[in-house]
């Protein structure tokens, strides 16, 4: 070897311990929950604040009529967000698979229309529209697992 030190990298009970703290934490699924919705809920009330610039972003990618999509953008944003964070306060948890399942189809979606990176040439917007593209997937599985979470916990993910 080099001659560095080795580094022991087997988990320590007082590590485990720490996690398992962490996890079990009342606040912790709440505020799990919260940064995963956090970009709906700042979209949603964004687009509330400045129509036109909501409109404007539907027309940008193409859909028509702007008003109609921005309406049911925002209306997605703000409803599977409150159903996510909601946990056991709307109707004590019955619907987080909901909200979950709204913001995950809608992201989905979106990011097909938006980060279409297959219909690009070689460069860095193909590259950053794939990366996004990507990104987007993984919070698709993340509503996909609080959907399942939720529905094994009763609402309690």
């Amino acid at each position: 070897m080099s001659g560095l030190p080795s580094i022991d990298r087997t988990p320590s009970a007082e590590r485990l311990a720490f996690v398992g703290a962490v996890l079990d934490f009342k606040p912790t699924a709440f505020l799990a929950r919260l940064a995963l919705v956090s970009a709906y809920l700042v979209g949603g009330v964004d687009k509330l604040g400045d129509w036109p610039a909501a409109l404007a972003e539907q027309s940008h990618f193409g859909l028509t009529p702007p008003a109609l999509w921005a309406g049911l953008t925002i209306a997605v944003e703000l409803i599977g967000a409150f159903l996510v964070l909601g946990g056991r306060l709307v109707l004590q948890g019955r619907l987080v698979w909901l909200g979950a399942g709204m913001l995950g189809v809608f992201t989905f979606l979106a990011a097909l229309v938006a980060n279409a990176f297959w219909t690009m040439p070689e460069g860095p917007e193909r590259f950053g529209a794939m990366n996004a593209f990507f990104e987007h997937m993984g919070l698709v599985g993340g509503f996909v697992l609080v959907a399942i979470l939720a529905r094994k916990g009763a609402g309690s993910a």
